[in-house]
């Protein structure tokens, strides 16, 4: 080889070093550059200036488009916000970089659940229990999450796994109450929502659950206690009017239970199983000693009856208030 080829290869090759070593130069200022503005953003943030926390986030991704904590932090500005949707967006992006980040799926779990994308939240969740299998909301979201979608099984496995991590949480015996109570399992939703009630003794939602729970088990005494307390508390409280309706009806009281469901449909004129049950009311308080029913309390259960199928006619056992409609009528 001449040495005027030497001396030509030598420097190509000497400028092809000095060429990369200033393209990884760049590169690395770029990130530097993108780290500058994820810090910036971290001190707005702190100050609740939001919005221009998120525009230095887009700017250092446009620098560096594979900056995780970045997507992360425009994940929790987002949710800050409640913008759950495109928190969402930024949480995945974050847990495709980082996919040992247990906060970032936990986080995604949880605005995905706030929109009622209980499968996204699914999925997310159990991949966060993966990571940190201890971790007690994560386990307990995860089992509402089941739950929401009825895989009452899954729910249940997730909630007793949470409840070996902790069971002194009156949302987690809430939650296996509500898990017992949907498999039917009456017994076991009491137990469970006694011991809710027990850790937090003023919370409505558990006391109405409970005396939801007495009913299915024909405890009518103890749940209309339950639900006058619950009315004494929460005037406005559809549901317990409703149920207590439903109480008085078991303990043959047609008076008190159509006043308890009438005022339960002025609370929420929707509500097609009030209107179902204020029409057995109705038929109860109508009857007389030899059976026969007053034709003016007849024509009151069939009008509640119509209105009740007119709100959901795909409600369970349709076909045979369609009967009670029909003999009534006539």
């Amino acid at each position: 080889m001449s040495n005027s080829t030497n001396f030509r290869f030598g420097f190509c090759a000497s400028l092809t070093s000095i060429i990369l070593m200033f393209s990884a130069g760049c590169v690395e200022k770029q990130k530097i550059g993108a780290v500058d503005l994820y810090v910036d953003a971290v001190m707005l943030r702190e100050n609740n200036e939001n919005e221009k926390a998120a525009e230095k986030l887009n700017k250092s991704i446009e620098i560096n488009n594979r900056f995780s904590l970045a997507y992360s932090l425009l994940g929790e500005i987002y949710q800050g916000m409640k913008d759950y949707d495109k928190s969402a967006v930024y949480y995945e992006k974050a847990t495709k970089l980082n996919p040992w980040s247990f906060k970032d799926y936990f986080n995604l779990g949880r605005v995905c659940q706030l929109v009622n994308k209980f499968a996204y939240a699914i999925k997310a969740y159990s991949t966060a229990c993966e990571l940190n299998p201890n971790h007690l909301q994560a386990n307990v979201n995860t089992a509402v999450c089941y739950y929401e979608i009825r895989d009452y099984n899954n729910a249940l496995a997730y909630g007793k796994k949470a409840e070996q991590i902790d069971p002194n949480v009156s949302e987690l015996q809430k939650v296996l109450g509500d898990i017992y109570e949907s498999q039917k399992d009456y017994e076991q939703a009491v137990r469970y929502y006694k011991r809710a009630l027990e850790m937090d003794g003023n919370d409505p939602a558990i006391m109405t659950s409970l005396a939801a729970a007495y009913l299915r088990t024909n405890s009518n005494e103890p749940a209309k206690e339950l639900l006058t307390t619950v009315i004494k508390m929460q005037p406005d409280n559809g549901t317990a009017y409703k149920y207590l309706g439903y109480c008085c009806l078991q303990l043959g009281r047609a008076d008190e239970s159509i006043e308890n469901y009438n005022k339960a449909i002025e609370i929420n004129d929707k509500d097609w199983d009030a209107h179902r049950g204020l029409g057995v009311a109705c038929i109860l308080k109508g009857k007389n000693q030899d059976g026969t029913v007053e034709r003016s309390m007849k024509d009151e259960a069939v009008k509640h009856w119509r209105l009740s199928l007119d709100l959901r006619p795909d409600q369970p056992n349709s076909d045979k208030l369609i009967k009670l409609i029909r003999a009534y009528s006539k």
